[in-house]
């Protein structure tokens, strides 16, 4: 990193002056300031589980792929085959170097026949523009960088379609999952999709121009104020997602695997033409060591956290990628990744917290998965 970047503030979304308005302790994430928490992290956390959660997401990035080769473009940018995404559905993919290494893992909406919506992590958001650019550059189609035009509310929880209800033209239950519509909510345009990153149902709301998600948040919150809605910061979205089970990039997934290594070689699909990364992710599906993710909750206190060692026995067997306390269990959870051969039926697991072996039971993953109703299941 450069001094000039290490010294430059970070950037506000236009949701800035909501969140310091309701108390919001505010933190640099990815080089934007964000809401930690508002107030209790566990009933932020909670209202998702029970009730529902509003959530500033404009960090993220948001960049449009336009014109008669879009599909085709992506097809070769991509792991995934977008050319076959239907008009008003949404995939979750990859973005791969040469070599295979995941650079960002993408949902990306198909808006039209020649118009789609890639969104990104905010902190990988610039470095999947500049590649979505030069590998379309063969392509009759446009790549533009349109993070800065949008805003990006989530609205999360078990009541989320009944808050947003009122406030949408929309018909939610006939939204499907990984489903997005060109809607309306509190009199706004908005691209609406029913997609999230909490295990449970929700909306996430496109708004463009930016500066009309103010209205929209206070029209959510005023709504919401009678059904258990809380605002939500990063720390409830993080222990929300390690709870469901999702994936993390910088954590479950890095520019050091492979698709395959992390066990995500079935979002690889071969039957489409040359792409970035084949010849490599093709030896990977032949080479790559097995690994599986497993889910860890323990038996004390003390917290499980990124980096530590997984034994068996006493023997390592893999390490934590993400740990956290779970407001829903009650007691401290992690993911890790171990050998995809392993038994994880014998033996006495542990992890190692600072020099001392922390039992832990092996269970599958979700910690948490929600009753999911036909129209609600997920999509990936």
């Amino acid at each position: 990193m450069s001094e000039s970047s290490e010294s430059a503030s970070p950037r506000t979304t236009a949701l800035h002056g909501v969140h310091e308005a309701a108390g919001a302790v505010l933190v640099d994430f990815a080089g934007w300031l964000m809401p930690l928490r508002y107030g209790s992290e566990k009933a932020e956390h909670m209202a998702v589980r029970e009730a529902a959660g509003i959530f500033d997401l404009s960090h993220m990035g948001e960049i449009r792929v336009t014109g008669p080769q879009a599909a085709a473009a992506l097809d070769h940018s991509l792991i995934g085959h977008l050319s076959k995404v239907k008009v008003g559905r949404a995939r979750y993919t990859m973005l791969t170097d040469a070599s295979g290494g995941v650079l960002d893992d993408l949902i990306v909406y198909r808006l039209g026949e020649d118009d789609y919506l890639v969104v990104a992590n905010a902190v990988n958001a610039p470095v999947v523009a500049d590649h979505l650019v030069e590998r379309a550059a063969d392509f009759d189609a446009r790549v533009i960088d349109e993070s800065d035009e949008y805003s990006l509310i989530a609205i999360q929880g078990p009541r989320a379609a009944e808050i947003l209800t009122p406030l949408t033209d929309a018909d939610l239950e006939s939204l499907r999952p990984f489903a997005v519509y060109e809607r309306t909510v509190a009199d706004h345009p908005v691209l609406l999709a029913r997609t999230g990153y909490t295990g449970e149902d929700g909306f996430e709301i496109f708004i463009k121009p930016a500066d009309k998600a103010p209205a929209i948040w206070e029209a959510l919150t005023a709504e919401g104020s009678r059904s258990g809605l809380l605002p939500a910061g990063l720390s409830a979205r993080d222990t929300l997602r390690l709870e469901a089970g999702m994936l993390l990039y910088g954590q479950e997934l890095t520019a050091e695997l492979t698709p395959f290594d992390a066990g995500l070689g079935r979002l690889v699909k071969f039957d489409k033409g040359d792409f970035v990364g084949r010849a490599a992710l093709e030896e990977a599906s032949r080479t790559a060591r097995p690994r599986r993710l497993i889910g860890l909750v323990s038996r004390g206190r003390r917290p499980l956290r990124q980096g530590q060692s997984v034994l068996r026995d006493g023997e390592g067997v893999g390490t934590i990628t993400s740990g956290a306390p779970s407001p829903t269990l009650g007691r401290p959870i992690a993911m890790a990744y171990v050998d995809g051969d392993l038994d994880t039926g014998t033996g006495a697991f542990t992890v190692d917290v600072r020099g001392r072996g922390e039992a832990v039971d092996v269970v599958e993953l979700p910690f948490h998965q929600r009753q999911k109703s036909e129209n609600t299941s997920k999509e990936s």
